[in-house]
């Protein structure tokens, strides 16, 4: 349990200091910013309290509004992607609550890992850019960034939740 505890703590601090002292700086093409602090929501375990992920999820995203100076829009975006998380998962698995009790990212087939990877990287880019941009007339701007800026965080998610995730 306790490490469990002290595993996601280092997680979140390590994930919003990568995110707000290198990826934040990082602006390929003048506008693609890699979200990877998301992979913490990602990771987080299932068998835990659910208001636990959710305070967490907002708390991650709020640190990365304070020292990114974005007003909020992370913390949406993350707290939503964390609510609609176990959902998702359940429809990419199609299994019960019970099967996620023992549940571990890396245990389930990698399409599976992609697809879910996606479609929450997606929502979040896509509720972070509508935030920004908040209006009409920029959809096509909020569209574009969303799917450029989560082709290069998903390639970094993967990559990173292979890298540095034990396999069980």
């Amino acid at each position: 349990m306790n490490n469990s505890i002290g595993l996601n703590s280092i997680r979140f601090i390590g994930l919003v200091l990568l995110q707000v002292l290198v990826l934040n700086h990082i602006n390929l093409f003048s506008y693609i910013n890699p979200f990877i602090y998301i992979i913490w929501v990602f990771l987080f375990p299932f068998r835990k309290n659910k208001s636990l992920l959710l305070i967490g999820s907002f708390l991650l995203g709020l640190s990365v509004d304070f020292f990114s100076d974005s007003g909020g829009v992370n913390a949406a975006a993350t707290l939503f992607i964390a609510f609609v998380r176990l959902p998702i998962l359940k429809t990419i698995l199609r299994k019960s609550d019970f099967d996620f009790l023992l549940f571990n990212l890396r245990s389930i087939p990698f399409s599976k890992t992609f697809l879910y990877i996606t479609t929450l990287t997606l929502i979040h880019h896509f509720i972070v850019f509508s935030l920004e941009y908040f209006s009409f007339n920029a959809f096509l701007s909020v569209f574009y960034n969303t799917i450029v800026t989560s082709i290069f965080t998903i390639t970094l998610s993967v990559l990173g939740i292979v890298l540095f995730t034990k396999k069980k």
